[in-house]
């Protein structure tokens, strides 16, 4: 259901939820304070509690209602990256329903860069925003994204196709040095260009049993379609009828309506991927196979990308 900003800002007022566009996915809209609210976007996402939510804020005091002692990094961060596709994850204030950030001391905060987001938040207060997508499926790039998750229907704000489609890059400024939980269109090269200071990549080791989550992504299953996600080292000579193949070099594939190719435009492939998984799923096709990808430092995309696919595969990066 295609709704305008004022009936968006009225229903997130009276307590119900809005799906809105970023330029990263459409987020699930909730006042950040109303507990209720927040319930709401569990409930219809099939969101585990325990799975932190993000903030989404459009200006400094909104940062200050939901965080307090920021660290030094953050200015720094703020100025070069937002509004933009970076996540901080901040101590949290007290007014943070222990809901929002699944029990613990911190809370992940982001400015989005769109403008229908920036709109929207600047009248309603600070959002929690999960992407819009029910839990576990490919986030939506796009309004018919929604369409096809919840068949009740639930209020859309559309804002067109999502520029970047996928999730922001998070960074947890309460540890030493800074660590990347989640890599996104934002990388450490950047991050560590602006604070002359390392830092760290969760990738790099494990999540134990009983560490906390702080960020969505890390624990439970995320960014997988119906069909079966496989890497592939090249096209087979005879295509599979069954199946959706992802390319990104630059040879002369094909031109065919199963091979959806790239051609090393990886932030192309990005915004595509979880357009080209919910397409696969809503043709009938059983498998997607996805063309091995190149070093992670060829392109800024690269570790979004392998982050996103091989969670899609199912294996351990």
């Amino acid at each position: 259901m295609i709704i305008k900003l004022d009936q968006a800002v009225e229903l997130i007022k009276s307590g119900d939820v809005v799906a809105f566009p970023t330029e990263t996915v459409y987020g699930l809209g909730a006042d950040a304070f109303n507990i209720q609210a927040i319930k709401k976007t569990f409930e219809l996402k099939g969101r585990p509690s325990d799975n932190p939510l993000i903030v989404h804020v459009s200006n400094q005091q909104q940062v200050d209602s939901v965080a307090e002692q920021l660290p030094e990094e953050f200015e720094k961060l703020k100025q070069a990256f937002w509004p933009g596709p970076l996540t901080m994850i901040l101590p949290k204030s007290d007014r943070v329903p222990d809901l929002v950030t699944g029990g613990l001391n911190t809370v992940a905060v982001r400015m989005p860069d769109h403008p229908i987001a920036l709109k929207l938040i600047r009248q309603t207060g600070p959002l929690t925003a999960p992407s819009a997508n029910k839990s576990g499926k490919p986030s939506p790039t796009k309004p018919e994204h929604l369409d096809q998750d919840y068949k009740e229907g639930i209020p859309i704000l559309d804002g067109g196709s999502s520029e970047i489609g996928l999730e922001s890059t998070i960074l947890d400024l309460t540890i030493s040095p800074p660590e990347i939980l989640r890599p996104g269109a934002i990388t450490a090269h950047q991050i560590e260009n602006v604070t002359g200071s390392t830092v760290t990549d969760f990738r790099n080791r494990s999540l134990s049993d009983t560490e906390p989550v702080k960020s969505p992504g890390l624990k439970y299953t995320h960014y997988k379609p119906a069909a079966t996600v496989k890497w592939m080292k090249r096209i087979p000579a005879t295509l599979n009828q069954h199946t959706i193949y992802i390319v990104h070099s630059k040879k002369n594939w094909p031109d065919h309506p199963q091979i959806f190719s790239y051609k090393k435009n990886y932030a192309r492939l990005a915004r595509d991927l979880y357009d080209v998984f919910r397409t696969a799923d809503h043709l009938g096709y059983s498998d997607i196979e996805i063309e091995q990808l190149p070093d992670a430092e060829s392109d800024r995309m690269i570790h979004a990308l392998l982050n996103r696919i091989t969670k899609a595969v199912g294996t351990d990066e």
